[in-house]
This record gives structure tokens, C-alpha cells and sequence, in this order.
């Protein structure tokens, strides 16, 4: 597709909307190389006939001759509608294959993202210092007398912003650098400057912010953008506010989120970004008191969920931002890529090149990272790593860790160096960078949670091009967690294959052992849940690569150890990326004795969790699966619903009459006849099985 140009609004949305490549597939791509394949059947088939009749007709013509003059009449490439599947040929039969991404030149001076055409941006360049505090910030306690306020809405209040880009079309049609071609129109309400005492803006890159209304002197009422072209995902947050007063108590409510629970429940704060602290050296800290999540039962509302904190900004007319967690953008990527290309020695093991480019046209950047040479191992001999992040752009911790993932690795330590040798890692750093760049919190440009739509029809047909080429020992997706603290993983179990038998929780378990301050073994869950089939780990899972995981940090803090009760800062997310390379030695270590004492750990954790829960002992012939509930998952499978154009299009079940049903199960009415025997079943079951009756 010529990026810029429309195109009718999609009817199907159950893949990608990338174009064709090693990792990922589109709906769009599926057609195409479905199409591509036919025509090379076709082609095929004829060719066998035009060789059946020349070998009719010529004699003594021997097997090799004809394939090679079959070898000679070309494929015509035009009638193919992609460039990137490859036609070769093996003694004259056609052999497909993908072609590999071009290797990355240049990138721009200035990132130059492209956006959907009805986005208006602000030509600001914004940009945060790096900066941690001394000391981890404790959460905020809760005093009890924390005030809930009932939403006053527009008809009691002064619309002060508004941004209505997000109603101007219902699905994509075309995108450009800088969004809309018309100029910039202010946002703000032309009121008398003494009653705005603040000015919002959220038209760059990641801000959400679609409305603001003054309920009072200095008190507002926010309204967060869904993911565009959608009607939900409010749960991310990044806006810039000025004109504030020092020293005064301004109370911000957030009044459409939609998910039930929030970690703001449980002691986490606002993040707080002043310019004129960074100019002296100070960035992102958390902020706010009172905070309060909790749920409007008056709101005739979708989402009736609000977060409301109160906060007094350091400094007068100062410029400052609020956001959910630290900001990660597509162009602060595209900055740590350059760096990267920039740098001969990390150049020798390392390459960077456009894997795909986005629904906009933005790139999907892959990092490949291995030794070359003569290595401690034979390339031949070299498992494959893949990593990736920021498939839910509202999750920046999971860019966080990333960066934290690929400092290790390309650094000049030991172990780095060990690693490279050892493994070929396949990185894409970040996944969804349209929704990155327009501020989503969970989905694509094509509106849908693109980490419920990585299963195709093609995955079988055409495999990932580096499972076909070498073992992948690890597949890891880096997320962010908005209901539990710390970091956990979510796995696969493995309980078809006795040989695997607690083999996918080594190395969580070894994980929880190296950051044992901040990740949580315990909350780690390892069901295949049907609803999350179409995860990037299920899917990779059921590829072949066992040990498949999603790796989630908390958007919080930790609980454990000398971090119990204080947030993550930036430093605590990167050095996960650290732990995730220490443990990857440890698991891939050739000695088997750190696996074997984790295997007998976890037998003896997983024997106690079934004593605990049954009430006897099993053994250790049970199915591990069945002890983990169905909240083992994110809880956002709700989100792999359709986009806002095609929801009307949803056909409705319609309710039959228990007449109706019963007709429909005659054997429901025969049961129902029948005398129940649950009582006793039960005493007999308990009395069976020692419990008391």
C-alpha cells in the first residue's frame, strides 16, 4: 500500500496489519501470499504439462536435461504482489522463501514519525532529562479521609481544552509526518487569562489528554482519548500543563478509565515532571496526595472509574507534565537506535535493520546481536533468543526493561561477550510504534490489542524464517502490569511431555533468585488459557519454543525485601533487562546443577501448594494447571474486541424462552425430573477422600 494515499476502511482485523515478514504476519499479507502461492502452482502445474509434452516429443531426452531446461524458463516475479517472497528453485521445483530486511542506512536528524492525517501536533520537540532519585520513593499512605468528588461534567463547569481529533474518523485511512496538513489550532478556550490559571496540551508524541474542564478555581476534570478508533483503552496518561500558581492545591480527576482496580489503590502515585527542576538536574518524580481510585455508580457511562489526587507545583509559571509512568517514545527509540548504528565497535556484533513498516508507515526496527568470526562456538552451533517490547504502547516500562536488556548486551563485560558467543538474539524493541506515537494504552491503528491477534493461517505454511534455521531456547515479551506489584512472568506449562515437567518455571524461579527485591516467583502463572491463545507467548508456544514467556513490571513498585513499599524508578526497570541476561546464563549454564536444584525446589513447592490447597498428598503425578485460577492472566482479554467502526456490525445472540431451550436439550427437562443426589454425592466424595463429613 502507498503510504499517504487512503484506502477503505478494513472488514477483517483478526492479524496484523504489518506487511509480510519473518516474525510478522497481516491479514493483508495472508491474502497476498496466498495469492502468490496459487500463482506459483499454477505456474507449476503448466510447466509440468509444457515438460510431459517436450518429453513426448523429444526422444531420448534424459531427467537432467529437462529439469534443467525447465530450471531456464523463469517464473514471472511480476505476477507476484509482494517483494519480499522469494522464488528459488531445487532441480526445477519452486522453493519459497522470505527475503531478509533491508539493511538500515540512515536514520533522520530529527525523527520525523508519521501520523494519521486527522492528528493535529504541535511542533514543540519535547524532551526529559534522564535523572533517578537518591532514594526510592515510598508509596503514598492512604489516611482514610481521602475525598472521593462526585464528576460536576461540562454542564457545571468551563471547557478550558480540547483536542477532538479522535472523532473526525471512526478507522485509519492515511497517515504523514506531522500529522494533519492544516495548521495547528489552539486547544485552549479563549477565556480571560486571570480565570485559566492552567494551560493543557497533549497534541506530541504519547499524549492523551483529549478534554479538560475547570470545575473550579483549581479543580479539573480530565478526560483521557481511547485508543483511536476505538471506544475504550483509558488507562495510560502523559499531558503538559502551565501557568500554575506555587504553593497552590490544584486537584486533577481523571473520570473515564475503565479498568475496575488500579494500583493507585494501593499506595502508587502520579509521575511529575518540572522543566525548571530539570534545569537543575532534577526529572521525572513521583507526586500527589489524596489520591483516590474508585468508581462513579451515578455514571450513565461505559467507564465509571475516575482517578482524582491533589498536587502543589515547585515552581510558578513553570511547564510541566503528568504522566502514568516514564514516557518512551517513538523517537526517544529511534535516538538510543542511532546511538547504536553510530558506534563501530558495538557495529561488529551487532545489526540493525527495518524488519517491516508499520500500518502509518513508521519502521519496526530488528536488532540482531551475535558474535561473528571465530567465536568461542560455531555459528552452526548457536541457539536463537528472541526478545520484544511495546506491543501495548501505554506499557513504557516494557521499553524500560528493553533498553536495560540491550545496555547489557552490547556492553564490553564479560558476560556480554559470553553471551554473544553463546546465542543470536532477534530483537524488536518496539512492536506497535503507531499506537506508541499517538498515544494509545493497548492497540494498533487497526484499533485492535495486536497481543490477541498474533495467531494466522500462515503461521504453518510459512514458519518464522529463524526457527527454521536454528533452535530458539528463549521467546520473551516485555510488558507492564497495572494491577500487581513487582515483576512476575507468565508461561506455558508444559504437562504433555513428562521430560519438560516443571522445566518452563526454572527460569522464573532462577529470575526471582538474581532480583529477588523486586521479582515475584509467587505471582508468576503458567496456565494456556484459551482466551490468551492469540498472546505472542501462546503463539510462539505452540510453534515449538517451550520456554515462551511475557514478562510483566508493575507500573507500581516492589513488596519484597528492602524494597518492600517503595516505586520502581528508571534505573529498577533497565536493571531487569540485566537480571534477564544473568539468568540466561545461569539457565543455559552447561554445569546442570543450578536447574536440577531448581527443579527440586519446585517440586517441593508445587507438592506443599497441593497439599495446602486439597488437603492431602498427591504425589507428584498432578496437573500443575489446574491449581492456578482463571486470574492467572492480565485480565485484559475484554480488549480483543472490535474496532469502533465495526461494533454495529456485531451480530446480536438473541434470547430464547427456557421453553425454547428446553426443546432445543430434551435432556435438560429429563434431568430436571430426576430426584438430586448432590447432597449425599458430596458426603460420600468428603468420607472417600478423609475429609470430615
Amino acid at each position: 500500500m502507498k503510504r499517504g494515499k487512503p484506502h477503505k476502511p478494513p472488514t477483517r482485523f483478526g492479524n496484523w496489519e504489518y506487511e509480510v515478514d519473518d516474525l510478522i504476519l497481516s491479514s493483508q499479507a495472508e491474502k497476498t501470499q496466498t495469492m502468490a502461492v496459487s500463482a506459483i502452482r499454477n505456474w507449476w502445474n503448466t510447466h509440468q504439462r509444457d515438460g510431459s509434452d517436450s518429453n513426448g516429443s523429444i526422444a531420448g531426452e534424459d531427467e537432467e536435461e529437462l529439469a534443467g531446461r525447465r530450471q531456464r524458463k523463469p517464473f514471472p516475479l511480476q505476477t507476484l504482489r509482494t517483494t519480499q517472497l522469494l522464488v528459488d528453485f531445487d532441480g526445477g521445483r519452486p522453493v519459497l522463501s522470505l527475503r531478509a530486511p533491508p539493511d538500515l542506512v540512515t536514520f533522520p536528524s530529527i525523527s520525523c514519525p508519521r501520523w494519521p492525517v486527522e492528528c493535529e501536533v504541535i511542533s514543540d520537540i519535547i524532551h526529559h532529562i534522564e535523572w533517578d532519585p537518591p532514594e526510592p520513593e515510598p508509596f503514598y499512605h492512604h489516611t482514610g479521609r481521602d475525598r472521593t468528588p462526585v464528576p460536576a461534567g461540562e454542564e457545571r463547569g468551563t471547557v478550558v481544552y480540547c483536542a477532538d481529533q479522535a472523532t473526525k474518523r471512526s478507522y485509519f485511512t492515511c497517515s504523514r509526518v506531522g500529522g494533519s496538513r492544516r495548521p495547528t489550532k489552539s486547544a485552549t478556550s479563549s477565556i480571560n487569562q486571570t480565570d485559566l490559571p492552567l494551560e493543557f496540551e497533549s497534541r506530541f508524541e504519547s499524549g492523551n489528554l483529549q478534554k479538560a474542564v475547570q470545575v473550579s478555581d483549581y479543580d479539573y476534570e480530565l478526560t483521557l482519548r481511547t485508543d483511536m478508533y476505538t471506544r475504550k483503552h483509558t488507562q495510560w496518561f502523559y499531558f503538559r500543563v502551565r501557568n500554575m500558581k506555587a504553593g497552590v492545591t490544584y486537584r486533577f480527576s481523571i473520570i473515564n478509565l475503565m479498568k475496575s482496580s488500579s494500583l493507585y489503590s494501593h499506595g502508587m502515585r502520579p509521575l511529575l515532571y518540572s522543566e525548571r527542576a530539570a534545569d537543575k538536574g532534577v526529572g521525572w518524580q513521583r507526586a500527589g496526595s489524596n489520591i483516590r481510585y474508585y468508581q462513579d455508580r451515578n455514571s450513565n457511562a461505559i467507564a465509571a472509574y475516575s482517578l482524582t489526587w491533589t498536587l502543589q507545583f515547585p515552581y510558578d509559571s513553570d511547564t510541566c507534565y503528568l504522566a502514568h509512568c516514564y514516557p518512551y517514545t517513538y523517537s526517544h527509540l529511534q535516538r538510543y537506535l542511532r546511538n547504536i548504528s553510530s558506534n563501530s565497535a558495538v557495529a561488529s556484533y551487532c545489526t540493525l535493520r527495518v524488519l517491516c513498516h508499520s500500518l502509518a508507515g513508521n519502521a519496526v526496527y530488528v536488532v540482531t546481536i551475535t558474535s561473528r568470526g571465530g567465536g568461542r562456538r560455531a555459528a552452526s552451533s548457536k541457539k536463537a533468543v528472541v526478545v520484544t517490547a511495546r506491543v501495548h504502547p501505554g506499557e513504557t516500562n516494557g521499553s524500560l526493561m528493553m533498553e536495560g536488556f540491550l545496555d547489557f548486551l552490547l556492553g564490553d563485560s564479560e558476560d556480554a561477550q559470553l553471551l554473544r558467543d553463546t546465542f543470536v538474539f532477534k530483537v524488536v524493541p518496539m512492536l506497535n510504534p503507531d499506537g506508541v506515537i499517538v498515544g494509545n494504552y493497548r492497540c494498533s491503528l487497526a484499533g485492535r490489542d495486536l497481543n490477541r491477534n498474533y495467531k494466522t493461517s500462515l503461521r504453518d505454511s510459512f514458519p518464522c524464517v529463524l526457527m527454521a534455521e536454528m533452535d530458539v531456547v528463549l521467546y520473551c515479551d516485555f510488558h507492564g502490569h497495572n494491577r500487581k506489584n513487582n515483576v512476575l512472568m507468565y508461561g506455558c506449562n508444559n504437562r504433555d511431555d513428562a521430560s519438560l515437567k516443571l522445566q518452563e518455571r526454572v527460569f522464573p524461579l532462577m529470575m526471582s533468585k538474581n532480583a529477588s527485591n523486586k521479582f515475584s516467583f509467587k505471582s508468576c502463572k503458567f496456565r494456556v488459557q484459551k482466551s490468551k491463545e492469540g498472546t505472542g507467548r501462546i503463539a510462539m508456544w505452540r510453534l515449538g519454543i517451550k520456554n515462551s514467556y511475557t514478562m510483566e513490571a508493575t507500573f507500581g513498585g516492589s513488596t519484597q525485601g528492602d524494597r518492600r513499599g517503595t516505586h520502581f524508578m528508571t534505573r529498577d526497570l533497565k536493571s531487569l533487562g540485566f537480571y534477564f541476561c544473568d539468568t540466561l546464563l545461569d539457565y543455559c549454564d552447561p554445569d546442570p546443577t543450578k536447574t536440577g536444584l531448581c527443579l527440586t525446589e519446585l517440586a517441593a513447592l508445587l507438592t506443599k501448594k497441593v497439599r495446602e490447597r486439597l488437603g492431602k498428598d498427591l504425589g507428584t503425578d498432578f496437573s500443575v494447571s489446574d491449581l492456578e485460577t482463571s486470574t492467572s492472566g492480565s485480565n485484559s482479554s475484554n480488549s480483543d474486541g472490535l474496532p469502533a467502526h465495526l461494533l454495529n456490525q456485531k451480530k446480536k445472540k438473541c434470547l430464547r424462552s427456557r421453553k425454547e431451550r428446553n426443546k432445543l436439550r430434551p435432556d435438560r427437562v429429563q434431568n430436571a425430573a430426576q430426584p438430586k443426589v448432590r447432597q449425599s454425592g458430596t458426603k460420600q466424595m468428603r468420607a472417600r477422600h478423609g475429609f470430615p463429613v
